[in-house]
């Protein structure tokens, strides 16, 4: 493993700990093992290293709808859909721990929102992801005609980060079981609606 990406894997763990707003370069370049100004010849600044972290250490949700766009005809239409929701439950359980300080101060939350959509890399990315992964399912006739896309990857993601989110108030890990569970559940419901 080289410097950046132990530069990474620090941020990720310092981020779970203390938070994106709390984590400092200095204290992520210490936890790596190198200099701050090392992290600096790999990142601009603390957003890129965040979303380095998002995109490199978290459960790689693009990949997997990458994957399921080039097979989803392969693939009964609700597995397809309890795949997207399981990895989406993973991410948002390893993401929120480390997002949520974002909000702790408007200014903070302005500059970062600012800094992403710069990259595109917010968090309608996902979304948008999803949504296009639906067309797709829509294109090869498995979905109805007239159902809105958009608003069923909204459902599918809402529930995967509400999911999140009461998991982590109430500090509980939930196990591979309840999130497999889960992520079948909610699939099989949102595919009977989208159905034809």
């Amino acid at each position: 493993m080289g410097s950046r990406e132990e530069i990474v894997a620090a941020a990720a763990k310092i981020m779970r700990e203390q938070g994106y707003a709390h984590a400092t370069t200095k204290a992520i370049a210490q936890a790596a093992g190198y200099s701050e100004a090392l992290l600096y010849k790999h990142f601009k600044d603390k957003t890129e290293l965040f979303t380095s972290v998002l995109t490199e250490q978290l459960p790689a949700l693009g990949t997997t709808l990458d994957e399921l766009m080039a097979t989803s005809s392969d693939t009964p239409l609700a597995a397809n859909l309890a795949r997207l929701a399981r990895i989406a439950l993973s991410f948002y359980l390893e993401s929120f721990p480390i997002a949520v300080s974002l909000f702790s101060s408007r200014e903070l939350l302005a500059t970062h929102r600012e800094q992403v959509t710069s990259r595109r890399r917010g968090p309608d990315v996902p979304l948008a992801r999803v949504t296009g992964y639906l067309s797709e399912e829509l294109r090869l006739g498995r979905i109805r005609e007239d159902a809105d896309l958009e608003a069923s990857a909204s459902l599918l993601l809402g529930a995967c980060f509400q999911y999140a989110f009461l998991a982590s108030f109430e500090d509980r890990e939930p196990s591979e079981a309840e999130l497999d569970e889960w992520a079948e559940r909610l699939a099989t419901t949102l595919a009977v609606s989208l159905v034809a």
